[in-house]
């Protein structure tokens, strides 16, 4: 079921490639919504996987495609690479990730303490800071109950 911050969100994607003169075709609408719908982080594959049993006919390439265009449009963010993907994110709210390293499952995570505001005091005579996103990697709790000897926190 759609919340209504997505069906915002969803609007707001349709306004803005109609002021960009990109058509807001089918495909890139049910790419997106994959993206956007997914809390996983998925990779191409995975996305291309969700919109083709909604949408048969979309090609693996046309997926690839669009999802470089949203991530060059600022509509999606990528995180770093993962083993052979590449993964996506449609939350553009900041926070921070928790990657599993055993089953790879990503999980959005927040934290005060690391703010775009904290970082860039840090960075000085390094550069500017646009953006701050932090990649915590360990066990995810399911992973960790079958490894007692992990440490959680």
């Amino acid at each position: 079921m759609d919340s209504p911050s997505f069906e915002t969100n969803l609007d707001k994607f349709r306004d803005s490639c109609r002021e960009l003169g990109i058509k807001a075709t089918h495909q890139r609408l049910e790419i997106y919504h994959e993206v956007a719908h997914s809390t996983a982080h998925p990779d191409a594959e995975a996305v291309f996987r969700g919109v083709q049993s909604r949408l048969p006919t979309v090609s693996l390439d046309t997926v690839y495609r669009t999802l470089k265009l949203l991530t060059e449009l600022g509509f999606i963010t990528t995180l770093g690479q993962r083993q052979d993907s590449l993964r996506f994110d449609a939350n553009k709210e900041p926070h921070h990730h928790h990657v599993c390293v055993r089953c790879g499952k990503v999980q959005d995570v927040s934290s005060p303490l690391v703010d775009l505001e904290n970082v860039g005091r840090n960075v000085r005579g390094v550069g500017t800071v646009l953006s701050a996103q932090i990649e915590v990697r360990g066990l995810c709790i399911a992973c960790a109950n079958r490894d007692s000897t992990a440490i959680t926190v």
